[in-house]
């Protein structure tokens, strides 16, 4: 018996031993592995010449992924189909390329796989690798070097593709929407500069899109452009800036569609401004219409009175430069009521117009049945202006801080395009004390003249601007505390508002200087900048 006990303790003992020492044993994993993956071959070898194959292989020291391969890699000519590059989605000790295209002859290509090569484990990047071949008897070493900046916005898009197109016997200004480029690199994610690496001698066009198809043809709809107005002689040891911008498209118009009775609804792209609406066929005598623009939305709404006796009909529309004629089937609504409220919350700004809207088209305004107070019961003498496309009645007066208006609208002050008049109306809004508010004065150093100063939010929306025509001092009085941007438009054409570019027309974007800090607009104080903005505006700088 005493030899059995002997023998279990003996036994716990031993293995109590390994495992301590196993656990005093147990490795801890090491450093962190901060090294990228290692190329150790290609076939065929990178700079091949004549290369007449169809699949590329390369190989690492270590297993590798590929990520995010469909914007980090670009292929330059672009390849149509594009090629296959595996792995996806697992790992390897080698990245396959297997060709699809028929090659051009004499042409380099260039892989740049950007960030897209990790290693397994730890997902350190090989980065920026370019795996280059010629079908030709040597590498084109020539580049295009410049920046990309966004015409209108404070910081630039990421990942814009720029390109360049060969001016030939078949290049026209149309191509950009059909065809792709001869060469192409991208901006990636972090930088705004670019250089289109590996081509030959010639002339191009030089195009940076903001491509989301990624089908490195122009999209009006969908992307942005930008464009060097010149062709570009190929060596060139100049830095071209290249403004993106998005277009106004053409005007069209969709469909129309019955959203009401007497209400008609048509979506549309582009300038909508100068769009007439006629309806065709035999209308009831006395007919009218109204077109009223959706607040929001790319739509126009076509209302008339009365209502008509038809089953179909044609619209048709036009601006300046559009016609176009549209059929139209009538169906059975209900009518909208009328529905009337105010354009803002309960606080209005000292610069903005109390102002009221509805969702029928608005006709008449009785003043004599409005009345303004304020909180000492006061009369507030006022006058009011009306937006017929917006459909907005602005209540013009003067407001000073602290203080409480009443507006009150007694029934039949207000008759909509059927005839339908409100019932009694009230609003109440209140302005802020000075000492809650700020006061914000720039001055501009060496400006163009006529300008549009603006104060943005962090989005790049417009909370308040001036303009002027000469050079005066531009004080934003009693505005809201806030982190603002400041940007000055170059208004080229006087017309008090931006003008985005034309491709076709080889119309540059108006410029836009950013200040370079932003502006701090704290409550009860006054704070005073001052811009000094560029004399000129190269869009080509020498090195």
């Amino acid at each position: 018996m005493f030899k059995s006990y002997y023998k279990l303790f003996l036994f716990i003992g031993i293995l109590v031993t390994l495992v301590n020492c196993a656990n005093r044993g147990t490795p801890s994993g090491g450093e962190k592995d901060t090294q990228p993956p290692q190329i150790v071959k290609s076939v065929p070898a990178n700079y091949t010449t004549n290369f007449k194959g169809n699949e590329i292989k390369i190989y690492f020291d270590e297993y590798i992924k590929i990520k995010n391969v469909q914007k980090q890699l670009i292929i330059s000519p672009p390849m149509d189909p594009q090629p296959d590059v595996m792995p996806l989605g697992s790992a390897s000790k080698y990245i396959t390329i297997k060709i699809n295209d028929t090659l051009q002859a004499n042409t380099t290509y260039a892989f740049n796989f950007g960030q897209s090569i990790v290693d397994n484990n730890e997902e350190n990047p090989y980065s920026y690798y370019k795996y280059v071949f010629s079908t030709g008897d040597y590498i084109d070493s020539l580049s295009v070097k410049g920046a990309v900046i966004d015409a209108e916005k404070r910081e630039p898009e990421k990942f814009v593709t720029v390109m360049l197109y060969e001016v030939n016997a078949t290049y026209t200004d149309s191509t950009v929407y059909k065809k792709q480029p001869k060469y192409v690199t991208n901006t990636l994610d972090s930088v705004s500069t670019f250089s289109i690496d590996n081509i030959k001698a010639g002339k191009y066009r030089l195009v940076a899109l903001k491509d989301g198809n990624a089908n490195y043809t122009y999209q009006q709809k969908t992307d942005k452009i930008g464009f060097y107005e010149q062709e570009i002689t190929v060596p060139t040891d100049s830095f071209y800036e290249l403004k993106l911008f998005k277009e106004i498209p053409e005007f069209s118009v969709e469909r129309p569609t019955q959203v009401a009775k007497q209400k008609i609804e048509f979506g549309f792209r582009g300038d909508y401004n100068s769009v007439r609406i006629e309806m065709l066929g035999t209308k009831p005598e006395g007919f009218e219409h109204r077109l009223v623009k959706h607040a929001q939305r790319d739509t126009l709404y076509y209302w008339y009175k009365p209502n008509v006796e038809m089953d179909t009909t044609y619209f048709v529309v036009k601006n300046n430069t559009f016609s176009d004629t549209l059929k139209h089937r009538f169906r059975a609504l209900k009518v909208d009521s009328l529905s009337i409220k105010p354009t803002m919350a309960s606080a209005v700004n000292f610069d903005d117009d109390f102002s009221i809207e509805a969702n029928v088209p608005l006709e008449r305004l009785d003043e004599s049945l409005v009345t303004i107070i304020d909180k000492d019961s006061l009369s507030i003498p006022f006058k009011t202006e009306f937006d017929t496309l917006k459909n907005r009645f602005h209540f013009k007066f003067n407001k000073i801080e602290a203080n409480t208006y009443k507006i009150k609208l007694l029934p039949q002050a207000i008759t909509d395009f059927f005839g339908n008049v409100n019932d009694t109306l009230r609003y109440e809004f209140k302005t802020k004390k000075f000492s809650e508010l700020s006061d914000v004065r720039v001055t501009l150093v060496d400006a163009r003249y006529p300008v549009i100063v603006q104060l943005t939010d962090e989005k790049g929306v417009v909370k308040y601007e001036q303009y002027a025509d000469k050079p005066r001092l531009f004080d934003f009085r009693h505005i809201n505390p806030a982190n603002y941007y400041l940007r000055v438009v170059y208004d080229a054409n006087g017309n008090q508002k931006w003008d985005t570019g034309s491709y076709l027309k080889k119309i540059q974007p108006e410029r836009i200087s950013y200040y370079a800090d932003k502006v701090e607009a704290r409550t009860g104080w006054d704070t005073v900048y001052t811009f000094t903005l560029l004399k000129t505006d190269p869009d080509l700088i020498e090195n």
